[in-house]
């Protein structure tokens, strides 16, 4: 009985991972299919014939290892460093004690509801005016800033309102003895975070990443907005253009 629940499971797992599975063929097959071929009524999933030059006319018509890298760049790079900011800001609200601590974390879910839209152009000024960078003087004039580089596509994801809350609710499931613990044997706030609580949150900060990454790998408005020549672009905006 065991044996058939087992292979059951197995069964059932497997008709999932086909489904997922099955739209990428379809995008593959498409791919190497010619304009005949796609616009014919019924689904073929194998090309007659395949089409491979369609992968050499696309890449002879722009630089598209260097998009391709400057995705995997900047997704890569946001995603690092929006990990380390927002497990160490949730684990702030989570188990250390401080004056208008429930107030700033309220703030920060309000964030949530504000659509990217909205700070768009805020944000493009404050990278427009960061100070010392692209010719800028202290005051932030007379340059252009972070505009079109990689550090001014990188920084609006290295924190968000939601990796915040999600580390914080994370860590405020973990029991007080073990911060008592942990003082007892010597260690500081940061000591305590870095060998005790970060070692631990795999779970949490696995699924952020994923979350995070593909944030950054599809996003298409900042990118454009920033971006002025085709040395910095990204994939999704280089294909939209």
């Amino acid at each position: 009985m065991k044996q058939l629940a087992k292979i059951s499971g197995s069964l059932l797992l497997l008709v999932f991972l086909l489904a997922a599975i099955f739209p990428f063929l379809v995008m593959l097959s498409v791919s190497l299919q010619d304009m005949n071929q796609i616009y014919t009524p019924g689904l073929s999933l194998i090309p007659r014939p395949p089409r491979p030059e369609v992968y050499r006319i696309a890449l002879s018509h722009g630089n598209w290892l260097r998009y391709l890298a400057n995705s995997f760049y900047v997704a890569g790079m946001a995603t690092a460093i929006s990990l380390i900011i927002n497990a160490m800001t949730g684990y702030a609200f989570a188990r250390i004690r401080f004056p208008l601590r429930r107030l700033l974390f309220v703030l920060i879910l309000a964030g949530m509801m504000i659509p990217a839209q909205v700070t768009l152009v805020p944000l493009f000024i404050l990278i427009r005016h960061f100070p010392l960078a692209g010719g800028n003087n202290l005051l932030g004039q007379g340059g252009t800033g972070l505009v079109d580089t990689y550090t001014g596509l990188i920084l609006p994801y290295i924190a968000g309102s939601f990796g915040v809350f999600m580390c914080r609710q994370f860590y405020v499931l973990f029991p007080k003895e073990l911060d008592e613990a942990a003082k007892i044997d010597g260690c500081s706030r940061f000591r305590a975070f870095w060998l005790i609580y970060l070692p631990l949150s795999k779970p949490v900060l696995g699924a952020l990443a994923v979350l995070k990454f593909t944030g950054a790998w599809n996003e298409y408005t900042w990118p454009l907005v920033m971006t002025n020549t085709g040395a910095d672009r990204i994939t999704t905006v280089q294909l939209a253009l």
